[in-house]
């Protein structure tokens, strides 16, 4: 049984959420409705500069964090951390709407997982070919290997001078210790079904053979991230493997290169948007806006549970350590 104090703050607390949500809607009217009540995938947009030119918008989308698909959802307590499934139908809904005439990626991030990084460049392909509408790039103070994939295909990319990106390639890392159990006398018995069941196991070394496996997966994956450049920026393919190393170029070295369109903030790309539509549109954001049902969820589990931190141990060390393929920069 909960005390009475603690069902007192629930009530507070919800008491707070519904006010403030009601000051939310009334403020941000783009926000939707039927998804605001939901499970944590409804998003508002945010009027960030009013123009002079009504009828359509120019979206702002941010992409922050790690490229990663966690497979949580956005909540009360990790508002801050990018979620890929709601940034994708972020993307996709802002491509799909008529009433948004172009899109703007703020990208801040080291790159993430080979998968995922494909994902959000197959939609900015798709909306650039298909809806024909302008992605622009904003480079924060990091849009490096797989953020640099995902601004490839897109119209045109802009970079602080300081901003650090490239490290176009591919990493897979693992870690052998192998010699550490034998000092601490520990033994590993493994039983497999083929002699590269356990490949990448912490527990041997590698053999020659299986290097050259996990190099020919290394080498696809990189030669597609070539090729994702060839493509989007339309440079040869001596000249984007001549730069791709695995070497981090700052902003100001990315636009001798030809990876950067522009040097520029985030100001500088609104206005060339605006100059490129011919129209002083409002620009909005996407926003997470988590639902009744999320806040709920999340203040009854965290009021019930007799040790929060002890769950978040529990998500800590049930995370997978199995090696993946990255499009990584300082793992």
């Amino acid at each position: 049984m909960m005390s009475r104090k603690r069902w007192l703050a629930l009530i507070a607390a919800a008491m707070l959420f519904v006010a403030s949500a009601a000051i939310s809607l009334v403020s941000s009217p783009a926000v939707d409705v039927d998804e605001w009540v939901g499970t944590g995938t409804s998003y508002k947009q945010t009027i960030v500069e009013t123009g002079t030119d009504f009828g359509k918008s120019i979206a702002i989308l941010e992409l922050s964090g790690v490229i990663q698909d966690t497979g949580s959802a956005p909540s009360l307590l990790n508002t801050g951390v990018y979620h890929h499934r709601d940034f994708l139908k972020q993307l996709e809904k802002a491509g799909e709407d008529p009433n948004i005439a172009g899109i703007i990626l703020q990208v801040n991030t080291p790159g993430g997982g080979v998968l995922e990084s494909a994902e959000i460049h197959k939609q900015v392909e798709e909306i650039v070919q298909d809806s024909e509408k302008p992605v622009y790039v904003s480079m924060g103070n990091m849009a490096a290997s797989g953020g640099y994939y995902i601004s490839a295909p897109a119209t045109k990319i802009y970079a602080h001078p300081q901003t650090i990106t490239g490290s176009i390639g591919v990493i897979m890392q693992s870690i052998d210790i192998s010699g550490l159990a034998e000092n601490l006398g520990i033994e590993f018995n493994t039983f497999k079904s083929g002699p590269y069941k356990d490949i990448l196991s912490q527990t041997r070394e590698v053999t020659d053979e299986e290097e050259d496996i996990l190099q020919t997966l290394v080498d696809e994956m990189y030669d597609e991230f070539v090729r994702v450049i060839v493509d989007g920026r339309g440079m040869s393919e001596t000249e984007v493997r001549e730069l791709a190393d695995g070497r981090i170029y700052t902003g100001s070295q990315a636009v001798a290169t030809g990876l950067v369109d522009e040097l520029g903030g985030l100001d500088d790309v609104i206005e060339s948007m605006k100059e490129d539509l011919g129209a002083d549109y409002n620009v909005i954001r996407y926003e997470h806006s988590l639902g009744l049902y999320d806040f709920f969820s999340m203040s009854t589990n965290r009021l019930l549970s007799p040790s929060y931190e002890l769950q978040s141990i529990e998500r800590l060390l049930n995370q997978s350590n199995t090696p993946t393929l990255q499009y990584l920069y300082a793992e």
